[in-house]
């Protein structure tokens, strides 16, 4: 049986991060929190961040590279693109919609306090 990895963990974060970025700047947020959560979640440094980005390093590479995934995280609850993420076997598709459902939340305007969790 072979199984097909989802196109997303190949595709670059980098090409991502400017439309995570777009959709929290266009509901007046700024990309200093999106890179707080990205670095809240993943456990990267702001230069560790931008080291990734530069290196144009993909999906799954960004997530197992990922220094220290908060343990929190699994409090990140909801639907996101119609799958309940509770329900997503898969573990990088779960952190990559886990991102997702955080700059959602960023953009619907929620406390940082409350997107993060504390």
């Amino acid at each position: 049986m072979t199984t097909t990895k989802h196109r997303i963990f190949t595709t670059s974060f980098a090409s991502v991060y400017p439309l995570y970025v777009a959709k929290a700047e266009k509901k007046g947020r700024k990309k200093s929190e999106v890179d707080a959560i990205i670095c809240w979640l993943t456990g990267y440094s702001q230069h560790e961040l931008e080291a990734q980005l530069k290196k144009q390093t993909d999906f799954a590479s960004f997530f197992s590279e990922a220094p220290k995934l908060h343990p929190s995280r699994v409090l990140i609850k909801g639907v996101i693109c119609g799958v309940r993420i509770e329900d997503i076997e898969e573990p990088t598709m779960r952190e990559i919609r886990y991102l997702d459902k955080l700059v959602d939340e960023l953009a619907k305007g929620k406390a940082m306090e409350k997107i993060l969790r504390a």
